[in-house]
């Protein structure tokens, strides 16, 4: 599909795509099923019988199960899709996440669709799913399942084909007795389909059942294997960051032979999932509280400082204050012609590429720092970058702002206005997935602007009302840092006596100490808000 062909989709309403009725069409793109396996054989014998009786066409259909490790070893049982063979994982890694990485790399299809070994799929399950791709490219399309118990033993292979074939698969379990994945179906119903949860949608791509296009996947850089749980969120997130729209298809239906990690065992897998995904998932913001001075593997804010032909002091002076800045996971990309700082003898005054060399020398050991010959053509896998001119730096919550008027709105991109002598300049702050989608589907010759306004929105501000002012009027970066700090930690020490007298003294007297440290604490709002 052409980028001229593809349709625009504006954030995740893909209401304006219209599939057709199921066995109304004739399909084109074949699909890899990859099923991830881990012992359990009765389990996987029924997951593959649903799959010998999909409607979708067998030529079109083939089956990747990956044994991720068994003992004994998992074999194919007798009812099996025509296209099914068996792989196993080598001895470099273990998980679901290295299961699918494998099963993908080794799948030949046009679509990968993920298919857990403990499913019963209905027999228009994958070709509910595989009709949305046929109409774009960039979609991730989500299945939907209920949860059940064995109540005295699964039903045989032979059972689970001949319901599934004849259409009776509902009536494999009692529908009633089944449990739905609450918390996903929730988020879903509350968004109209998740058409109206914009750049958040990627959070209900949670495994099981899902699909994608295989080139999409392989542009977000297929499954994270380093992981051995979470890796479904954290690959729809990426997936995200390349423009995907999430589609959930109830259509696609299916029995889950048993309950969920999270079912079983929330507390812990949350405590478990935390740490990893922290590192990158930059709009779990929550997760990133209190980490002020600490370094992310995915920054949120990706800012892009170009110094070919600038002044050192000028490119310090931006690059200085985005790590001074109140966003703590912000990270900084200097562009400039690097590999021709060579080590050979020269005149270190007289250096043509001085300027270069003292940039490179002043932020080489910063690990918030890269340097890049060119910018990429977006910041991801971080969700935002702003590019900003060197000698104008960012004022002291000036990401925090900007992040906060794009996530508000969804925007795609947030443009300010900079006045200097020799005419206007613009600094840009961008969400990656916006201007993703845009490339993905720009014609040719098309403005990128005009593609990010259709497709997210954008907006205009005053920069230097907003939030950048010339670097030679900026604060100095660390003066600032120990201004906001000493407020802080006098609020907080105003705060902590009143706790302490509270719990001691009579609460007359503690609601007037409590009163004092509110009247001293405004002084931190008022500084800030007067920057």
């Amino acid at each position: 599909m052409s980028a001229s062909e593809a349709p625009r989709i504006r954030h995740n309403d893909y209401g304006t795509l219209a599939p057709p009725e199921i066995g109304e069409w004739e399909p084109r793109l074949s699909v890899s099923v990859v099923i991830p396996a881990y012992g359990n054989q009765e389990k996987l014998d029924l997951t593959l019988a649903s799959l010998a009786a999909q409607t979708y066409p067998s030529r079109l259909l083939e089956v990747v199960v990956v044994d991720d490790g068994s003992a004994p070893p998992l074999r194919l049982p007798e009812i099996v899709p025509e296209r099914t063979r068996l792989i196993r994982t080598g001895g470099d890694g273990w998980g679901r996440a290295h299961a699918c990485r494998t099963g993908s790399l080794a799948a030949d299809g046009d679509v990968v669709h993920w298919l857990d070994a403990d499913l019963i799929a209905f027999p228009e399950h994958v070709e509910a799913q595989l009709r949305w791709h046929h109409l774009a490219d960039y979609l991730a399309v989500l299945g939907y399942k209920r949860f059940v118990e064995a109540d005295g033993g699964w039903p045989t292979p032979q059972a689970v084909f001949d319901a599934v074939e004849g259409g009776s698969a509902e009536k494999l379990f009692d529908l009633d007795r089944s449990r739905r994945h609450e918390w996903v179906e929730d988020m879903i119903d509350a968004t109209d389909g998740l058409r109206r949860h914009g750049s958040r949608s990627f959070r209900v791509h949670v495994g099981a059942t899902a699909s994608v296009r295989a080139s999409l996947l392989k542009a977000a850089g297929g499954m994270d294997d380093s992981l051995v749980l979470g890796e479904d969120v954290e690959l729809g997130y990426r997936l995200a960051q390349r423009g995907a729209v999430f589609v959930p298809e109830p259509a696609a239906r299916s029995w889950h032979l048993g309950p969920s990690t999270q079912m079983r065992d929330e507390e812990r897998l949350t405590r478990h999932n935390e740490p990893y995904l922290s590192h990158r998932l930059p709009m779990h913001r929550d997760w990133r509280r209190g980490g002020a001075g600490r370094q992310w593997l995915v920054p949120c804010v990706d800012v892009v400082v170009d110094a070919r032909g600038r002044p050192h002091e000028e490119v310090r002076a931006t690059v200085g204050a985005v790590l001074a800045s109140t966003l703590p996971d912000a990270a900084v990309t200097i562009l400039g012609p690097w590999s021709e700082l060579g080590d050979g003898r020269r005149a270190p005054l007289d250096d043509p590429l001085l300027d270069l060399r003292l940039t490179r020398a002043a932020f080489d050991h910063d690990g918030r720092v890269a340097f890049a010959e060119e910018a990429a053509p977006t910041s991801a896998p971080a969700p935002f970058r702003l590019t900003c001119p060197p000698g104008w730096a960012p004022t002291f919550d000036a990401l925090q702002r900007l992040l906060e008027l794009a996530e508000t709105e969804d925007f795609g991109a947030v443009l300010l206005a900079l006045p200097e002598a020799a005419g206007l300049k613009v600094a840009r702050f961008e969400r990656t997935a916006a201007v993703a989608r845009a490339l993905a589907v720009r014609a040719d010759g098309e403005d990128l602007d005009d593609v990010v306004y259709a497709t997210y929105g954008s907006v205009w501000i005053d920069g230097t009302e907003w939030a950048l002012v010339p670097a030679a009027d900026a604060a100095p970066p660390s003066r600032r840092t120990e201004d906001l700090l000493a407020w802080k930690k006098r609020a907080e020490r105003w705060e902590a006596e009143a706790d302490r007298l509270r719990r001691k003294l009579r609460a007359p007297l503690s609601t007037k100490l409590l009163e004092a440290a509110r009247r001293r604490a405004p002084h931190l709002r008022r500084r800030k808000e007067s920057r």
